[in-house]
């Protein structure tokens, strides 16, 4: 029954009497044509309209056909499959109206899954943007890990969904459950399931090894069955919604820190759908009698990777530089690295203990490293520069071990012989080294004095070292003399005048 009589009334009126069309009275009277079609039909009359042709209608008996073989056809193919046979309609027409002649899928009723306590959970991940940090974009990922009775909530956020944190992320949920699970469902993720062929599944090998260790069952759900697992899904829903929307933090351990709060209080507060009576608080004090309790031992949840150094002291690992001793360069090392530290390792021997950086281009160093292998540089160099002094001054080793014998410095005593051979000949050298050397404590001033004296006696002047600055080094040109002689004839002048 109409709710505005008068407008029914003016609508047959019009229909019957004046004969206009149902889309002229729709349009004159500003409503749809639907509704001027609806009143015409109540009252037994039909509206006469024209029929429409449309470019599509002699490609109807085709599709029908092509859809009755193949259901799952796509419109595009179809598209270029009429088009082919002389449609010349748009792809945008052609689609509107296969989705009018399309078998409709029957609808498919769902049963209400229920679980006792303490059987069953669910386990997923979920993508919630990237975390800038330093050069480095890494994706920020929520493990989510939802008991099937209670609907507890388990939730930690990690910068990648790689197999190690995928592990991480159980056993922190056992540890806030208290207990295990006697079945966990996974999606079809790589973490899990590594190949399906119709029913036959090849498991993960590293998930069974650690399935068998906390004694629980891993059970795939099967392929495009999202409602097998819709209490993680909601839950990944909720998680979006209450607790990630408009958060703010400043970095992943503020994160997780909110996100434990959040679960613990906000997520179990809510009303248990399996009992509206309890909260899920409540519903989990009494599931938790029912999991099975967790072994002593922890699994190992360790990043391990085999990684070649290079010729400088350091590794490359997960987008960042870790120092490693000198002495282990160009060598197979191993990796093992947590949320936290990494720890490289030759067989049982640890090599380095860094703190773990999730920059890029980053360089974790320990002083020591690159100390030890600075002095080496160092000593290399004064090695070299005292094989260059004995093999060219005959009595340089026997000054040397004299000088070392005496508590000298021997980074001094051979930067001030380098000075000396530089200065002096070799022959001047030698006279002088083998003069000091008969003195008790030969020592570089010594030699400097015997020198000096040397050269007095020859009436030389002493051999003065000079030291330029880099100002001075790039003014110090060649000068052109000039001739004197025009000063001699204007002095030959002068002497004339006088």
């Amino acid at each position: 029954m109409s709710n505005n009589p008068h407008r029914d009334a003016q609508i047959l009126r019009l229909f019957h009497a004046e004969k206009w069309p149902a889309g002229t009275i729709a349009r004159q009277l500003g409503i749809h044509h639907s509704t001027v079609q609806r009143v015409v039909a109540d009252s037994g009359g039909m509206p006469i309209e024209r029929p429409r042709v449309s470019k599509i209608d002699p490609f109807v008996p085709f599709i029908l056909k092509t859809l009755e073989q193949y259901p799952t056809l796509t419109a595009s193919r179809l598209y270029e499959m009429v088009k082919e046979r002389g449609y010349d309609g748009s792809s945008h027409h052609f689609r509107h109206r296969l989705a009018l002649h399309r078998p409709v899928k029957p609808a498919e009723a769902y049963l209400r899954l229920r679980t006792l306590p303490g059987e069953q959970a669910q386990v997923d991940w979920g993508h919630f943007g990237y975390l800038q940090i330093g050069k480095a974009r890494r994706p920020l990922m929520a493990f989510v890990m939802v008991l099937s009775y209670s609907r507890m909530i388990y939730l930690r956020f990690f910068l990648d969904a790689r197999m190690e944190n995928f592990l991480r992320g159980h056993v922190g949920a056992f540890e806030a459950f208290g207990g295990v699970p006697r079945v966990l469902l996974y999606d079809n993720l790589k973490s899990a399931v590594l190949e399906r062929i119709g029913s036959t599944i090849r498991f993960h090998p590293t998930l069974l090894a650690f399935s068998g260790h906390y004694r629980y069952e891993a059970r795939p759900v099967a392929i495009a069955r999202g409602n097998e697992k819709g209490r993680v899904e909601r839950a990944i829903r909720y998680v979006r919604d209450n607790f990630f929307a408009g958060l703010t933090y400043a970095d992943l351990h503020d994160l997780n820190a909110k996100a434990y709060q959040w679960a613990q209080e906000t997520a179990a507060a809510r009303k248990c759908p399996e009992d509206r009576t309890l909260s899920v608080r409540d519903a989990f004090h009494a599931e938790k009698s029912k999991l099975i309790e967790r072994p002593n031992d922890h699994f190992p949840t360790e990043e391990r990777k085999e990684l070649r150094s290079g010729k400088t002291p350091y590794v490359r690992f997960d987008l960042n530089d870790y120092s490693i001793p000198h002495t282990h360069v160009r060598r197979m090392v191993s990796v093992l690295a947590t949320p936290d530290r990494v720890r490289i390792l030759d067989g049982h021997t640890v090599l380095a203990d860094h703190p773990r950086s999730y920059d890029k281009e980053d360089q974790v160093e320990i002083l020591e490293h690159i100390d030890r292998l600075v002095e080496l540089k160092q000593q290399a160099c004064q090695h070299r520069t005292v094989d260059e002094l004995i093999q060219s001054l005959p009595r340089g080793r026997a000054f040397l071990e004299a000088a070392a014998k005496n508590g000298s410095s021997m980074n001094r005593v051979l930067r001030e012989l380098s000075d000396l051979r530089q200065r002096y000949t070799r022959e001047e050298m030698n006279i002088a080294m083998e003069e000091a050397l008969h003195r008790e404590n030969p020592t570089v001033p010594d030699l400097r004095l015997i020198l000096d004296r040397l050269r007095e006696k020859r009436r030389q002047p002493p051999r003065i070292a000079m030291t330029l600055s880099s100002k001075a080094r790039e003014k110090d040109v060649t000068v052109t003399p000039h001739a004197l002689g025009n000063y001699d004839v204007l002095m030959g002048d002068q002497d004339d005048d006088e």
